[in-house]
């Protein structure tokens, strides 16, 4: 009787895919010896990060949102001509109302799981975590504020 295989599916696809069988016979590689054999490992190794792709969605929506915003302040001020006045009450009031909330939400989501996602230290001094190229990792929530800074109230020419 033939000795049954214990290996999963995955260990035996995994066998076939070894970094070390390309040079038997030859010492291993500095990345040979490196890469973490698991099935872990090789599961990861094809899919991108959620952090990655949550980044990715939240400029994506952010260039959405100004694209929005440019036409809806194109078209007030053909509509207000020359009356700034009301123009700028109008304005205020669409980025008062504008909505973002799918948007923060997706925000929220990166500032909570970002760093743990990308295993960041923390800072012992200021007790956060560390600095991305010199910049925090947190991105603003978006509202009013961002509306007007953007696309200001009191429009120049």
């Amino acid at each position: 009787m033939a000795e049954q295989d214990a290996r999963s599916p995955a260990e035996r696809l995994l066998e076939h895919r070894r970094v070390d069988d390309v040079g038997a016979g030859r010492p291993l590689s500095r990345r040979a010896r490196q890469t973490a054999r698991s099935v872990e490992a090789y599961l990861k190794s094809g899919v991108k990060p959620r952090w990655m792709e949550r980044l990715s969605e939240i400029d994506q929506g952010i260039a959405e949102e100004r694209q929005r915003l440019a036409r809806a302040y194109r078209v007030l001020r053909e509509e207000c001509g020359g009356d700034p006045a009301g123009f700028e009450r109008r304005w205020r009031a669409i980025a008062r109302t504008w909505p973002f909330e799918e948007l923060n939400e997706l925000i929220a989501q990166h500032n909570e799981w970002y760093p743990v996602e990308r295993q960041l230290p923390m800072d012992v001094r200021t007790r956060d975590y560390v600095r991305v190229g010199g910049r925090s990792y947190r991105r603003p929530v978006l509202g009013p504020e961002w509306v007007l800074e953007q696309f200001p109230a009191r429009p120049e020419g």
